[in-house]
């Protein structure tokens, strides 16, 4: 007997060695999926059920069950979930008349209460909801309602102004514009504010806002793209319960306190961050606008347990002067996306064992990647069991002709284990693509079909990943006609047109460097003047402040006397990106974007050196 007690104990701890030395990551890896698949098996119930379950029905819901709690901290002021709901139900009121179940309106505002009143407020009526970045110029502007077909537009009263010089040609679309305040400050121009405050805080009939299919538009959020103007990617009620459960993925409670900083235009604040609150029944501190000088001094006044991040948010953390208290915070948690490897160690040394939870995925994709192990540098974690559910492939790609390798069948090529490759994720019934509004154009170019078997169809990431022998995976870059900076995704094309504007500008082609100490690539663009002018700095700077969001502003300029071709006439970008902004290697005359002279000037050594160092701001 005592030997077969001996046998079994001997054997359990064989298998426990063998687990850990073959499969160190199991039990997480089993954990974290099981969390994932009884988070799918809620949405598929939710699919079956006839009253279907939306992120805003699991807002009253918590409305009722807790209205005394704090769901929102702006400012110093407190918003309990009872509040909240209230106020979106007066919105909804307001406009119950004027809109009808199915229409889309526009949201230009930025971060405060009143987005999520507003936002819920039109959910409720039945409405999908547009969100405009607040960075972009007119011009877009008008793009976007074009895309989304949006018959009304709300705007923060900080935002008027930006409106002035397409408000008539919104008036001639017979737009109706509402504005976050008490009185009408323009003509044409409604204001809201009052109307709200006179409004019934009662319930619409929930009628109203049921859908019978989560595949329903609920949002339009948009993402740049190689088309140049910003396209609407749809947002379905599935893709946003989706996303609301990426915090309970990494077992946050509705005891947490998430610091949210970033824009909720942006999927990654609106759908994790506000989406992900609501799930738990937690409490969000919403920030206006980041500020690296004031973060954990917030952290600090609110007990923060978690917060929101992009790589930019912690390099600008990182760079902050040190203090002695910068340890002395609650904060256990990171969730965001974009962190380097220099900086993820660099942040966690400096304040202290924070778990960094990557997440990996475009707003309009259909594949998700969740860092849960926090091994630094990798975006996401697979594993057998996971690429059962989650069908994708890395393949081949040829930079310099831009496009996929195939083999003499024309079919696509996989990658061997660390070696980069293009990110590819299968188009099915369970991970669907819903593409872009308003053009089957744009959604076309994002499929690739007769991928590996004659009709079977992926969707194209555009990023260049690889995964490891551990099966960690690494962002290695981004192709195409897109690149990121500031947090922001700057699409080439848009940039060309406007530098296109330009009386001296004959051509340009736009494209992105790396600069050393920050995140994604900077703007620049290769130039060809026209040879009846010359190149004028101050014109160029003017012009693209006018027309162009700070992010998206060519930081370097190169002139040249012509432009490289591809065999298909596209610009050439794979060498010039290659050979960066340095003046000592390039012949060509390099400018630098500087805000202080208000022009574009030489970009000579000793300015380059003062960016590679930092003592430049870029």
């Amino acid at each position: 007997m005592l030997s077969w007690v001996a046998a079994l104990l001997t054997g359990i701890l064989t298998a426990h060695l063998a687990q850990r030395w073959c499969f160190p990551y199991f039990w997480k890896d089993a954990l974290f999926l099981m969390r994932v698949i009884r988070y799918g098996a809620r949405l598929e119930i939710y699919k079956r059920r006839s009253q279907i379950m939306t992120v805003v029905d699991r807002f009253v819901q918590q409305a009722q069950r807790i209205p005394e709690k704090a769901f929102l901290i702006y400012e110093g002021v407190t918003y309990t979930y009872g509040e909240l709901e209230e106020r979106s139900n007066r919105v909804a009121h307001v406009f119950q008349d004027a809109v009808k179940k199915g229409d889309t309106v526009a949201l230009l505002m930025s971060n405060e209460p009143d987005f999520i009143s507003v936002w819920f407020g039109f959910c409720k009526l039945g409405c999908a909801v547009a969100f405009l970045n607040t960075n972009i110029k007119s011009r877009s502007l008008l793009h976007c309602f074009n895309c989304c077909g949006a018959k009304v537009l709300v705007v923060g009263a900080d935002l008027l102004d930006t409106l002035e010089d397409i408000i008539p040609s919104l008036q001639e679309d017979r737009i109706a514009v509402w504005c976050m305040t008490r009185e009408g400050s323009r003509p044409g121009v409604h204001s809201l504010l009052d109307k709200i405050e006179n409004a019934s805080p009662e319930p619409i009939p929930a009628e109203r806002r049921s859908v019978r299919c989560l595949k329903t538009p609920t949002l339009y959020i948009f993402t740049s793209g190689t088309t140049g103007l910003p396209k609407a990617a749809v947002i379905t009620h599935l893709q946003s319960l989706k996303a609301a459960g990426g915090f309970w993925a990494y077992c946050a409670t509705g005891n947490d306190v998430i610091y949210t900083p970033l824009p909720l235009y942006h999927s990654a604040a609106s759908l994790v961050g506000i989406g992900g609150t609501i799930e738990l029944g937690a409490t969000c501190v919403l920030k206006k606008k980041f500020s690296a000088s004031q973060f954990w001094h917030d952290c600090r006044k609110h007990d923060v347990t978690i917060f929101q991040y992009i790589g930019e948010v912690c390099r600008y953390l990182c760079n902050q002067p040190m203090a002695g208290n910068e340890k002395d915070h609650r904060v256990r948690m990171g969730v965001g996306n974009g962190l380097r490897q220099d900086v993820w160690r660099e942040f966690l040394r400096r304040f202290g064992e924070i778990r960094m939870c990557e997440i990996y995925g475009s707003t309009e994709g259909n594949l998700c990647f969740m860092n849960h192990i926090g091994k630094i540098g990798a975006v996401g974690r697979s594993n057998f069991f996971y690429k059962v559910i989650f069908k994708y492939d890395l393949v081949k790609y040829d930079l310099v002709r831009d496009e996929p390798v195939r083999d003499h069948n024309g079919f696509c090529q996989h990658v061997q284990k660390g070696e980069t490759g293009l990110l590819l994720s299968k188009i099915s019934s369970q991970s669907p693509f819903f593409g872009y509004a308003g053009s089957k154009q744009l959604t076309e170019k994002k499929i690739l079909r007769d991928v590996f078997v004659k009709g079977d169809t992926y969707f194209n990431t555009g990023d260049l990943m690889a995964e490891d022998e551990d099966n960690f995976i690494c962002f290695k870059d981004r192709v195409g006609d897109t690149f990121r900076w500031k947090g922001e995704n700057v699409a080439t094309t848009e940039v060309t047109e406007i530098l296109g504007l330009v009386d001296f500008i004959e051509e340009a082609n736009v494209y992105g460097v790396q600069v050393p100490g920050n995140e994604g690539r900077a703007g620049m663009a290769a130039v060809i003047v026209r040879p009846e002018c010359t190149f004028d700095g101050k014109k160029l700077f003017n012009h693209v402040l006018r027309e162009l969001p700070s992010y998206a502003r060519p930081l370097f300029i190169r002139l040249q006397e012509s432009m490289e071709m591809t065999s298909t006439f596209k610009q050439q970008k794979f060498a010039l990106v290659e050979s960066g902004f340095n003046p000592s290697s390039i012949s060509d005359p390099l400018y630098f974007l500087d805000y202080t002279e208000k022009s574009y000037i030489p970009l000579t050594c000793s300015v380059y050196d003062s960016i590679v160092n930092g003592q430049q701001k870029v």
